[in-house]
């Protein structure tokens, strides 16, 4: 059974960082693709960002690029999101997913950004 949980979401301050985490089981981790995806209160999922499964090869939503940096370490079966310069827009509950669009995901963790 694939198992994707996510951790590491808080509340912070605008311009502030968090570290996102999502240790997965199930699956052969380093033979995927993964993904980010988020979804803000009363909208749709939204893509974040992709890794491929080396690591070698990273795309990022334009709301996102030059502030996030997904990451994995394949010896941990672990994905990451550092996410830096955070804006109130931010806020969203934030997933880790085998496909960008986000079929299939873990129960997510809360990131709210406010002053």
């Amino acid at each position: 059974e694939v198992q994707l949980v996510e951790s590491g979401g808080g509340s912070v301050q605008p311009g502030g960082s968090l570290r996102l985490s999502c240790a997965t089981s199930g699956f052969i981790f380093s033979t995927a693709d993964m993904s980010w995806v988020r979804q803000a209160p009363g909208k749709g999922l939204e893509w974040v960002s992709t890794i491929n499964r080396g690591g070698g090869s990273t795309t990022y939503a334009d709301s996102v690029k030059g502030r996030f940096t997904v990451s994995r370490d394949n010896a941990k079966n672990t994905l990451y999101l550092q996410m830096n310069s955070l804006k109130p827009e931010d806020t969203a509950v934030y997933y880790c997913a085998t496909t960008p669009s986000g079929t299939r995901r873990g129960q997510g963790t809360q990131v709210t950004v406010s002053s």
